[in-house]
């Protein structure tokens, strides 16, 4: 677990893949106190990453830390940019890809709907493609909400699955899934001062076609 600032308010750490965000038996939050070497530690999940998902994280140490976080993902306060590799090419070279996404719970998947109905949630992001490669994409991604899967979902809907992806792609890429958590920016919740932290994605395919 590599931890990139720690202080008595927040933690940023690097999240592995196939590790849960969530509070539970091997879950990050557990990682990160074995990391800080407290075991009973308050960690707490203010953002999450999807499972298969690398990359950059921040958690609360506190209850107050974890409610002003809280605050800031809810009005949009809190920064969150990922990089993704994509199978073909967008048609613009930037863009906002807006969708309406229902969860089926049953499934554990993330669908796009026709109409505003119940479970039905807006979903909204802006997207930058920094590259093309052997008819791959990379793309910068920010997120305006955090909807489950809603970048792997968005991008499939469109043609566009994520390399790596298995859940909605049937291409089977040999593998993990091409979706980074590359940069975060928060307001620290005890100092009120603008923190950013970024981390570039690991040295290896698919990501490496693209230096």
């Amino acid at each position: 677990m590599e931890l990139l600032y720690v202080d008595e308010a927040v933690v940023v750490c690097m999240k592995p893949a196939r590790v849960l965000s969530t509070d539970e038996p091997g879950g990050l939050p557990e990682l990160v106190r074995q990391a800080l070497g407290y075991p009973r530690a308050d960690v707490r999940t203010v953002h999450r990453l999807d499972r298969v998902v690398s990359g950059v994280m921040v958690l609360a140490r506190s209850a107050e830390a974890a409610s002003e976080l809280s605050r800031q993902v809810r009005e949009d306060e809190f920064s969150k940019e990922y990089l993704a590799v994509l199978h073909g090419v967008p048609k613009s070279p930037e863009g906002t890809l807006t969708d309406l996404l229902y969860r089926d719970k049953a499934r554990r998947m993330t669908m796009v709907a026709r109409e505003p109905g119940k479970g039905v949630q807006e979903a909204v992001l802006d997207y930058r493609v920094l590259g093309t490669a052997e008819g791959l994409s990379k793309v910068a991604v920010l997120l305006h909400t955090g909807r489950t899967h809603q970048i792997r979902v968005q991008f499939a809907s469109r043609g566009l699955p994520l390399v790596g992806e298995r859940k909605y792609s049937e291409l089977g890429d040999p593998c993990e899934i091409a979706l980074w958590s590359h940069k975060i920016g928060f307001t620290h919740p005890l100092t009120g001062k603008q923190m950013e932290f970024s981390q570039e994605p690991p040295k290896e395919n698919p990501w490496t076609l693209f230096e």
